[in-house]
């Protein structure tokens, strides 16, 4: 054991939950004020519902003995066997911890597709279909040393197929059969209080360090690349972000600028600690540009994704996770592989199918969960319920007191 490694990586998974909080500003300040404490809760209600699964359950499926690359066991439930154990350098247990607080922000992330129109119970048994039947396989296939795509060699740092990629496409498809709302898009709902939306971007990027750079599992010098890169990536997506908004819109925005800061954190997720400091600015660049584009879509095509989660988490997540295959170096990680930047194409082809297989499999899956509570709970509240808010209508609470 190392005390060292231990310690950051306990610190690593503080910060990543850190980042909830963050997510909940961010979201909520892009709401109506009649339903920023619905926001809110969607964020922090995933943590305790996902902490528990994953401890009687989950992590013992994404991590454990694995049946043919596809699933673990239950061989690790309840965690009891992991007492003495080790994970690298480090105790078990800080390990479980620190990959909880990944399964337990990822279905958050979704809920900005169908914020201001869910039912809050529906949303609670969609956290505990997607944290299974989504998250768990995924995870498994990419990061346990058994799974398919992690034996295929595919590069994902921290998250980018299996929390950002995953959240996207479930976004998408959430945002599609949970319909638009009222009155959308002939009147747009104006975000409330954009100085939450910044205060929410600076907690995620402060929690992103833990995100990206815990992933190394060691205090070592590949976390203190990632971390770099981390930084870097988030400077290049608000520059590219502001830049083509600047040029398309006329005007620079606060929005934007937080925008692209996420943005470019999504994308440098799965790259944090395969690429050169310089490569993780264009890439935050590039990401910038290409999820401005990416929420563009949904005028362009009528759905309303309402926070932009796939916007900026799905094309974002989809962006990153090729670009690594375009700028990963071994000179930098020699763990890592070599992208087209060194001429190589082998690890650039097992990203795009790395994308492919969990950009389809979640949007399915996805899919079917909807339908399925569609059918059995239903997705939206009732009309009247949305038009005087879900904070009094599903709460009982208000956010703003007089």
């Amino acid at each position: 054991m190392n005390t060292g490694d231990t310690a950051w990586l306990l610190i690593s998974a503080a910060l990543v939950l850190f980042m909830v909080p963050g997510l909940a500003l961010f979201y909520g300040g892009m709401v109506r004020r009649k339903n920023v404490l619905s926001t809110l809760m969607h964020s922090f209600v995933a943590v305790p519902i996902v902490s528990i699964l994953w401890v009687a359950f989950g992590y013992s499926l994404a991590f454990g003995p694995s049946h043919k690359g596809l699933i673990g066991d239950f061989s690790l439930a309840g965690l009891g066997s992991l007492a003495d154990g080790a994970q690298g350098t480090t105790p078990s247990y800080a390990f479980v911890l620190f990959q909880m607080m990944f399964a337990a922000i990822t279905p958050a992330l979704v809920s900005g597709a169908f914020a201001e129109r869910m039912k809050f119970r529906t949303y609670i048994a969609f956290v505990v279909l997607f944290c299974v039947f989504v998250y768990l396989p995924v995870a498994h296939w990419v990061w346990a040393p058994d799974g398919w795509i992690f034996k295929l060699h595919a590069l994902d740092f921290a998250g980018g197929t299996v929390v950002h990629m995953t959240a996207g496409a479930a976004a998408l498809v959430g945002a599609l059969l949970v319909g638009k709302r009222l009155k959308y898009p002939h009147e747009t709902p104006v975000p409330h209080n954009l100085t939450m939306t910044l205060t929410g971007t600076g907690l995620l990027w402060f929690g992103w360090f833990g995100f990206n750079a815990g992933s190394a599992l060691a205090a070592n010098k590949i976390a203190a690349l990632a971390a770099l890169a981390t930084h870097l990536g988030a400077c290049g997506g608000a520059i590219g972000w502001v830049a083509i908004e600047w040029a398309h819109r006329g005007k620079p925005t606060a929005l934007g600028v937080a925008s692209g800061i996420v943005a470019g954190l999504v994308a440098i997720t799965p790259a944090a600690g395969f690429v050169a400091p310089w490569a993780a600015i264009v890439i935050g660049l590039l990401a910038g540009v290409v999820c401005y584009g990416g929420v563009l879509l949904k005028h362009r095509f009528g759905y309303d994704d309402s926070l932009d989660a796939f916007g900026v988490h799905g094309v974002g997540g989809l962006f990153g996770a090729i670009a690594t295959g375009i700028f990963a170096d071994t000179r930098f990680n020699p763990d890592g592989g070599d992208g087209l930047i060194r001429g190589q194409t082998k690890q650039f082809f097992v990203q795009l199918l790395a994308c492919a297989v969990v950009g389809l499999y979640a949007a399915a899956v996805s899919a079917l969960i909807f339908f399925v509570l569609k059918k059995t709970m239903g997705l939206r509240v009732e009309a009247s319920e949305e038009r005087e808010g879900l904070d009094e209508t599903l709460h009982g609470e208000t956010g703003y007191a007089g």
